[in-house]
């Protein structure tokens, strides 16, 4: 393989700036193909991405000779069904997060690509940033000396009757579809990037609620992790305070200072060592995933590890699935 052909599978919200463009923006990548189960919609997002071909049956771009890799983006609960096929067809897989709607269902996607030895990445496409890469540089290299522990917030408005019934909103909701509420769709960006700063977790707790009951699922979730390094983690989000509490904050303390960032706030990274503190600025980004994307081409090219393996998706996915537990 000496050039990755994309096919997209599920050519919605997500892929319109996100990620559609850099796949043909990376060296050696191309997006040839989009699949989308309104006909219309599919075309409309082909001819204006300038796209060769497109499809309102997924199992037609997956066959397509000239589709030498799949990008699944579609809502959590056909994850599951279009990357095994994929996979099975002998085609690598880039899957959205969160990777499906609970940990039995990604271990089965994680499973499929062993036994079809097919070559699986998740979508946690902040990790590949460069404000979080250098997040991480500096806690590798202990610029706050030993972290003892992170604490998250995470606070949304609640979501307008008008909005929930907008079909690009309503389904992050929708248990069925999305696996959970706002948490499942949000959480897994900062839960995997502790795991990618902290490593394997070796205790995980939480306790979730529907407290507005203004929708089937949850909308506040609490929870706490104890990694194997020692660091602990708190988090807490809520979907239902007033626009003024909104808040998206994290600090990573350690025994000589902090770190502050932001996740979907473009903020200033503010590093605080003995006291002193330094900002970092990064400029935004066209395409989020495009940092993601062109290690996702490495990968399936044969010239750079895997950026975030199904293995890894699973525990991302076990811990979500750990914080909202009611049993």
């Amino acid at each position: 393989m000496q050039a990755i052909q994309w096919g997209i599978i599920g050519c919605g919200d997500v892929t319109e700036v996100k990620s559609g463009p850099a796949f043909n923006k990376v060296s050696n990548s191309s997006l040839v193909a989009v699949m989308r189960r309104d006909a219309a919609k599919a075309e409309d997002y082909a001819r204006r991405h300038g796209v060769p071909k497109w499809y309102s049956d997924a199992s037609k771009l997956i066959h397509d000779p000239d589709v030498n890799a799949v990008y699944v983006a579609t809502p959590p609960s056909s994850h599951e069904e279009y990357a095994i096929a994929a996979l099975q067809a002998g085609k690598p897989v880039y899957v959205e997060k969160p990777m499906s709607v609970d940990t039995a269902s990604a271990k089965r996607i994680a499973e499929a690509a062993k036994k079809y030895g097919q070559k699986l990445v998740v979508a946690h496409y902040r990790r590949a940033q460069p404000l979080f890469s250098k997040i991480k540089q500096l806690l590798d290299e202990k610029l706050i000396g030993d972290t003892r522990f992170a604490r998250l917030e995470i606070y949304k408005k609640m979501l307008l009757p008008e909005e929930l019934v907008h079909p690009s909103r309503g389904w992050r909701v929708n248990r069925e579809i999305g696996g959970g509420g706002i948490f499942h769709d949000l959480a897994p960006h900062q839960l995997d990037l502790m795991y990618h700063f902290f490593g394997e977790p070796i205790k995980v707790a939480g306790v979730s609620q529907n407290q507005s009951k203004q929708y089937d699922a949850d909308d506040i979730v609490a929870g706490n992790i104890v990694f194997r390094s020692g660091v602990v983690f708190n988090g807490l989000w809520c979907f239902t305070v007033a626009k003024e509490e909104e808040r998206d904050h994290c600090e990573i303390i350690g025994e000589r200072g902090k770190i502050g960032f932001s996740f979907f706030d473009h903020k200033p990274v503010e590093v605080t060592v003995d006291g002193k503190t330094e900002t970092l600025v990064f400029d935004p980004l066209p395409h989020v995933q495009q940092p993601m994307i062109e290690k996702v081409v490495n990968f399936f090219l044969d010239k750079g590890p895997n950026p975030c393996s199904g293995e890894e998706g699973v525990n991302v996915m076990r811990m979500i699935d750990q914080f909202t537990s009611h049993s």
